[in-house]
């Protein structure tokens, strides 16, 4: 099956004469030949920018989410590819209204329109995954439904089913393949996309980061309505807003695209560092702006989360870099456990510094971070630094934030946006104010384990007395022993004395 499918992806890049991207390496070329084997190439005369996102729309949900992600990149590609690929952020092609009808039928188990008052036929977007359509219920609330895409979950499986066979290929044949951990990568992304095919999942991450950013001047997030949501169908608020890539639009509304860029910056390390919850397939397809100029969230099927010893080593790697602390950057890596305890300390802080001080007190216009990545790889590989699958959600957030922030603003400085945020919230952690934070936490806890206390003490202090009675009555065993032992040698010399005196 594997094979088959790999052979299909094959096909479908020599269908879409992307052979001129895919054969255009040196060590590739060499099987250029065989395209002409191929009788069927067809729309080599569309812009080959174009001819990859049909390739990608025609290989799946996976390579569609790739696409996205590529989208966000636009130092690494160029304009034709970052615009082209930008259409599948909510562009993809929908599936037909008739199959979104009959899914929701199924699930309600009744005629749609004894479910909702008004249904919008026409899907308001289309993703790899599953597409909305508006719709009003009976007591007049403008709703959102999400419907799964039907018979998606085999089509993925047989995608991941690859990724995993083409991980092992690498980590077998690649010599930094196991040090990247690309199968716990595949897996860990596996997990998280199997949790987009349950869209009750999806609505509780939205509830959660709903309750999280309640109250907050900076975040909108839809309310779930839970008596219409089911693995299938999530209905939740209609939230109507501009989408964040049409700048243009922004500008003409008079939204401060300055202060929308830094604002993003805050919320993205409010989500990392405040909540350890982030969303974390933040493309520009499922961002919008409010005419109040708050952000507003959409598809919520991918979040990250972080462990508080994840979040303690982050915000020191991140402080210090701000800082251009290197050496702590590098004894960060090493206390983690993502370097080897081997590390030479000093080695690693110049690695870092040669790669890190040029970008420094420059624009992001002026930062070319697939230069800065790579090289980051190369010092990394250097010193036998191991890639946390854990954190693999969060690499991919970042890259998101920093291709929105350089579309919305090129001159944002993000060290000087981010680093009171980081201070403010590692002083929270340390020092007297993150004592009196972690007692206030506690103390619920210790109202409850108060009265337990005399109990607790009591209990301790007769273990120990039956312990040091237990011990006393070991030892005097023990002499008893000893004492019998002597006893016996005593008496068998004894005996042999009277022996020796009666034959002797």
């Amino acid at each position: 099956m594997r094979f088959f499918r790999l052979f299909k992806i094959i096909l479908i890049a020599l269908r879409f004469g992307l052979d001129d991207i895919l054969l255009s390496h040196p060590r590739l070329r060499l099987f250029r030949p065989l395209t002409l084997l191929v009788p069927f190439r067809s729309r080599l005369k569309l812009p080959r920018a174009m001819r990859l996102r049909l390739a990608l729309e025609k290989l799946g949900p996976i390579f569609i989410k790739f696409g996205q992600m590529l989208s966000t990149r636009r130092d690494l590609l160029a304009q034709d590819f970052a615009d082209e690929l930008a259409k599948l952020q909510d562009q993809v092609p929908p599936f037909a209204s008739d199959l979104a009808i009959a899914t929701l039928e199924k699930v309600y188990q009744k005629p749609i329109s004894q479910v909702f008052l008004e249904f919008e036929k026409q899907p308001i977007a289309s993703a790899s995954v599953a597409q909305v359509h508006y719709a009003v219920l009976h007591d007049g609330t403008e709703v959102a439904v999400k419907i799964l895409r039907p018979s998606i979950a085999p089509i993925i499986a047989h995608d991941i089913s690859l990724m995993e066979t083409g991980a092992w290929l690498l980590e077998s044949i690649w010599p930094d393949g196991k040090r990247l951990k690309l199968r716990e990568v595949v897996t860990e992304f596996a997990r998280h996309l199997g949790d987009e095919l349950d869209l009750i999942r999806e609505a509780s991450n939205c509830s959660q980061l709903r309750r999280n950013f309640l109250d907050s001047p900076l975040l909108l997030v839809p309310e779930v309505y839970w008596d219409y949501c089911h693995t299938e169908v999530m209905v939740m608020q209609r939230v109507d807003g501009i989408p964040i890539s049409h700048v243009e639009e922004l500008r003409k509304r008079e939204i401060d695209i300055p202060q929308l860029a830094r604002v993003g910056v805050e919320i993205f390390f409010t989500q990392v560092f405040r909540d350890g919850y982030f969303h974390a397939d933040m493309h520009p397809g499922n961002i919008f702006v409010g005419l109040d100029g708050r952000y507003i969230a959409v598809d919520f099927g991918i979040m990250g989360t972080l462990s508080d010893e994840d979040k303690n080593y982050l915000a020191q790697n991140f402080l210090a870099f701000f800082r251009r602390d290197y050496r702590r950057v590098a004894q960060a890596h090493v206390e983690a456990g993502w370097a080897p305890r081997n590390t030479r300390v000093d080695d690693f802080e110049a690695g870092i510094r040669a790669v890190c001080e040029p970008i420094f007190d420059r624009p992001l216009k002026e930062i070319y971070f697939g230069r800065v990545l790579l090289r980051l790889f190369q010092v990394s590989r250097q010193f036998n630094v191991e890639i946390q699958p854990q954190l693999v959600l969060l690499q991919k957030t970042l890259l998101n934030i920093e291709g929105l922030g350089r579309d919305l603003d090129p001159d944002l400085d993000l060290w000087k946006t981010a680093k009171p945020f980081l201070e403010n919230w590692m002083a929270e952690q340390v020092g007297w104010r993150g004592l009196i934070s972690h007692l206030q936490k506690e103390a619920p806890n210790w109202a409850a384990m108060l009265p337990e206390f005399p109990r607790l003490i009591h209990y301790h202090l007769s273990q120990e007395r039956a312990q040091v009675l237990e011990d006393r009555l070991a030892d005097l065993v023990a002499q008893e022993r000893k004492q019998s032992k002597l006893l016996a040698l005593l008496a068998a010399l004894l005996a042999a004395l009277l022996l020796a005196q009666v034959y002797f």
